[in-house]
Formats: structure tokens, C-alpha cells, sequence
């Protein structure tokens, strides 16, 4: 009887952790990398680059799909905004420009927003949960007094039985991100302009 007792004590700390662990917020730390080339347009020119959160919130949604959960995702932007801008410099000097920080008059500039980046449920099905991200960026390029803007949009289904831990869902963002910088970046308008 008392052994009976002490497995269902740690059986019910065990569920309880394990509920905890589930109500848990996750705080991603990203750092999303352009895998696809890009056009070769320029011939050196400086051009100054921008990256920018616009998002409503830093919060890209919850683990559990409820709007009350604690289980929030949340992406801090002056963690990500820095990792945006070297990868936006780091494109820019591929295409044949010097990227700089620096504004100056008559210079082309790229600025490249991140609009959206949200986390949601999707639909279950026995034994089978979804997550359903999405990724919007704007990238803006003006130069000589014309403007080009883009706008590039990744989406991402992962199921899963098990829900994803905080290093699943940051390797799942990290992809849905770069997904959009190759997506901004492989646009040769952008370079196009740039070059002008």
C-alpha cells in the first residue's frame, strides 16, 4: 500500500513537470542564413543597408495554439535584427556592392524588414499535431529617386507527436527565415536597381 503510494506520488510529479515543461515560454536566439546565390549586378558601388523590425510584437504566437497559453514563442527583435543586417550586408556585398551603415545623399539604399514572423497551431489529427509558421520580409531599394519593393513570403507545415522543444522550434524559424532571404535576395530587381 505505502509503495502504492510513492510510485503515484512521482507519477503525479512527473505529469506535472512534464505539464510545466509544456507551459513553458521559449525564447529563440536565431540566426538564419541565405543558402541560395545571388545576381551579380554590382561594380563596387556603396550602398547603405537597413534591417528593421516591424513587427506588432515579439511574441510569434503560442506552443499550444491558445491565445491564453504561457507557452509563448518570443523572438526579441535586438537579438534578430542584428543577424538580419549581416545577412543583408553580407547579400549585398555578394552582388557586387559595398554595403555600409552609413547614409549619404544621392546613395542607393537597401532596407530590409521583417514584417511577420508568426507561430500557430494547425490541425490535429490522431497522434498527429501541426505547426504552421509564416515569414513575411520587405526588402526596399532606392536609388536616384526610384523605389523598388518586394514582398517575400515563406510558409512552413512541420507535424509532429511529440512537441517540438525550444532548439526544434528555433531550428524551424531559423529555416522559415532563411527560406525568406533567399526568397528577398534571389529577386535580381533589387540588384537591378542598386546598380543603376
Amino acid at each position: 500500500m505505502q509503495r502504492r503510494r510513492v510510485l503515484g506520488a512521482c507519477a503525479l510529479l512527473l505529469t506535472a513537470g512534464w505539464l510545466a515543461g509544456c507551459a513553458s515560454p521559449h525564447y529563440l536566439q536565431l540566426d538564419p542564413r541565405r543558402t541560395a546565390g545571388v545576381p551579380q549586378t554590382g561594380s563596387g558601388q556603396a550602398v547603405t543597408v537597413t534591417a528593421v523590425d516591424g513587427r506588432d510584437s515579439e511574441v510569434l504566437g503560442t506552443r499550444t495554439g491558445s491565445a491564453m497559453s504561457t507557452a509563448v514563442i518570443t523572438v526579441n527583435a535586438h537579438e534578430l535584427v542584428p543577424e538580419l543586417q549581416a545577412e543583408a550586408e553580407r547579400a549585398v556585398r555578394e552582388m557586387g556592392f559595398t554595403p555600409t551603415t552609413e547614409r549619404a545623399e544621392g546613395r542607393p539604399s537597401l532596407t530590409l524588414t521583417l514584417e511577420h514572423l508568426g507561430y500557430e497551431r494547425g490541425e490535429s489529427r490522431p497522434f498527429i499535431d501541426e505547426a504552421r509558421l509564416e515569414a513575411v520580409l520587405v526588402a526596399e531599394a532606392i536609388n536616384a529617386g526610384t523605389t523598388y519593393t518586394g514582398t517575400y513570403t515563406s510558409r512552413r507545415t512541420q507535424g509532429y507527436a511529440l512537441r517540438p522543444d525550444k532548439e526544434a522550434n528555433t531550428r524551424m524559424v531559423n529555416a522559415l527565415l532563411a527560406d525568406g532571404l533567399n526568397r528577398a535576395f534571389r529577386d535580381p530587381e533589387l540588384g537591378h536597381l542598386l546598380a543603376r
